[in-house]
């Protein structure tokens, strides 16, 4: 059996742990949480796949009761690996028990308009992350010829770039930082803003990590990191975006803000 996509993530974190050495905190911290979001997914499908069951057409806020039990699970994952911001929100929020969990988990749901702003949003996104791909899947939604920045199926920020290989160049696709849906996106043009001039919109990389890209626009200042599979066929959108924090700073430092922050606020 093949490996599953968390597992591929799982081992992509830990050999770049080996490779980058001031990524290996927050990259083994990640391999924790995505085998928590694994065993999720597979809870998931296990109670969709159950006869009878009303919740495997839920579509809605998540409030199935697997959902809900597991959080504290979650929490405790959170407080002993997570740095010290996002452990102390778990600890505060693993005191306030099942409906403030309950109001946290829909409130996120309901709130695609907006971006992760304080540390409870980044636990409620890395939480629901397998839900809402497993709800994005059942739903069997295609989106040929979308081509607008926002994800097609839950309205939210896109939170990496992929370049892939298309005929003798490369097509970039956007990847949504909940749903993990994938769509195509012009390559010349902002995300944030749609900004079409090349002049103003300029790309940067770095020796370390010669196949990320750094896509700012001098038009509003945002930029975006995307990953070119063409150059490193076995880089992870998630797990190399987060591994490649030095470029954050990098971009930071020269007034750009990203386009939306990933898993961990950064």
């Amino acid at each position: 059996m093949p490996p599953s996509p968390w597992q591929r993530r799982i081992e992509r974190a830990e050999t770049l742990a080996r490779e980058c050495p001031f990524a290996r905190e927050i990259l083994s911290f990640y391999s924790r949480v995505a085998q928590f979001q694994e065993a999720l997914r597979r809870k998931l499908d296990t109670t969709a796949a159950t006869p009878g069951n009303p919740s495997a057409a839920l579509s809605g806020p998540p409030e199935l009761p697997v959902l809900i039990s597991g959080f504290d699970g979650f929490l405790s994952v959170i407080a002993e690996h997570a740095p010290t911001h996002l452990a102390e929100t778990a600890r505060t929020l693993r005191g306030e028990g099942e409906p403030s969990w309950s109001q946290l988990l829909s409130n996120y749901w309901l709130a695609s308009n907006s971006s992760p702003t304080q540390p409870a949003d980044f636990v409620a996104l890395a939480y629901l992350q397998p839900y809402a791909e497993f709800v994005r899947l059942r739903s069997a939604m295609t989106w040929d010829g979308y081509t607008y920045s926002l994800c097609p199926f839950c309205n939210r920020k896109p939170g990496v770039a992929v370049l892939r290989q298309q005929g003798d160049g490369a097509r970039r696709s956007l990847l949504c930082s909940l749903c993990l849906a994938e769509w195509e996106f012009r390559r010349i043009v902002c995300p944030a803003c749609g900004e079409e001039n090349n002049a103003k919109l300029p790309v940067y990389t770095a020796d370390q990590f010669d196949y990320i890209r750094v896509e700012c626009c001098d038009t509003c200042k945002t930029y975006v990191k995307s990953i070119n599979l063409t150059r490193n066929g076995l880089a992870d959108p998630i797990v190399d975006e987060l591994a490649s924090a030095p470029l954050d700073l990098w971009a930071h430092d020269r007034g750009y803000s990203k386009l939306e922050l990933n898993l961990f606020g950064m």
